[in-house]
């Protein structure tokens, strides 16, 4: 079925509509969407998909709304927003439409639901509250996409709808990168993967560009790497590894002697020629050819070694 019409509540909006109508437009371009609390409007049809009003949840008569008594959980019992309901029935469309590779499509979609969706239908449900996140509790994304609603005083009558097709378009850009960077994780997985069985039981990955490295270094179980090399436009730069997910401790710092220096001053402490940067936290450095930035990975390599415990 191809509705005519995308359905859901008018007035104040927030996130979870907003998302869902993202997803909704972007499979069906053509359908328009109506905001509104009408009857003839929140009863389904064969023209359209109702979501986040109506009080209830029925895939088949194709309204998925979450406010009403016995409204659907998770498998884990966690609750659902409108969000979650329509990235569960429509998100790997949402991906192959998306182009994201058939292959991928069950990777990404799990991993956007987990790390965007999820957090959505929490705060929708007032099971989790921005406020955890402290100071950046404005600066989540709910809170952000809300602030586009007009003031209490506004007296124009079209504000709600023009505001509420303005933050889908802000709300687009954010899924629509979201996913591009899940996706984009995938196939740098795949690159990484190769440069970690060409290495060996070398200390240094050498990658054909910046890419991020430290989800397939794990998954591949190569604790033995070190530090990452990689060019970077009209240089080369010398990369720690982080231990965990969480916090910046890396497996190796670089040499402390390296540290904060830049061009003559590190190229005399590393005795590299063409070594030009080395950031006072010393978890990067940067030189200008391919040759200087592994020789400095064999020196960073070699000190690391000298203090393992044994």
């Amino acid at each position: 079925m191809t509705p005519d019409f995308l359905v859901t509540h008018s007035g104040g909006f927030h996130a979870d509509e907003l998302l869902s109508s993202v997803i909704l437009t972007r499979l069906f371009p053509e359908a328009k969407i109506v905001r509104s609390r009408a009857p003839e409007w929140i009863t389904p049809g064969s023209n359209r998909i109702i979501y986040d009003v109506g009080g209830a949840y029925d895939a088949q008569a194709q309204i998925f709304d979450h406010h009403q008594r016995g409204a659907p959980l998770r498998e884990d019992g966690q609750p659902l927003s409108s969000f979650g309901l329509i990235w569960k029935h429509y998100g790997r469309d949402y991906l192959v439409a998306s182009r994201v590779p058939e292959a991928h499509v069950e990777a990404v979609h799990a991993s956007f639901d987990r790390s965007f969706v999820l957090p959505v239908d929490l705060v929708d449900n007032g099971a989790l509250s921005p406020s955890i996140a402290g100071p950046l509790a404005g600066l989540t994304l709910p809170a952000l996409l809300e602030t586009l609603k007009p003031v209490f005083d506004e007296t124009d009558p079209d504000a709600d709808e023009r505001a509420f097709h303005a933050a889908l378009a802000i709300a687009r850009s954010f899924v629509e990168a979201s996913i591009g960077r899940s996706a984009a994780k995938l196939r740098a997985e795949a690159v990484v993967h190769q440069a970690i069985v060409a290495t060996g039981e070398g200390r240094v990955l050498e990658l054909p560009m910046g890419m991020p490295f430290r989800p397939a270094i794990v998954k591949a179980g190569a604790d033995h790497l070190l530090f990452v090399v990689h060019p970077r436009d009209k240089d080369w730069t010398l990369t720690g590894i982080r231990r965990a997910d969480e916090g910046f401790e890396l497996r190796a710092d670089l040499p402390a002697a390296w540290a904060g220096l830049t061009n003559d001053a590190l190229e005399a402490a590393c005795g590299v020629a063409g070594a030009t940067f080395c950031h006072n936290g010393r978890f990067i450095a940067a030189a200008r050819t391919r040759e200087a930035a592994l020789a400095m990975a064999e020196l960073a390599v070699a000190e690391a070694v000298a203090v393992e415990p044994a």
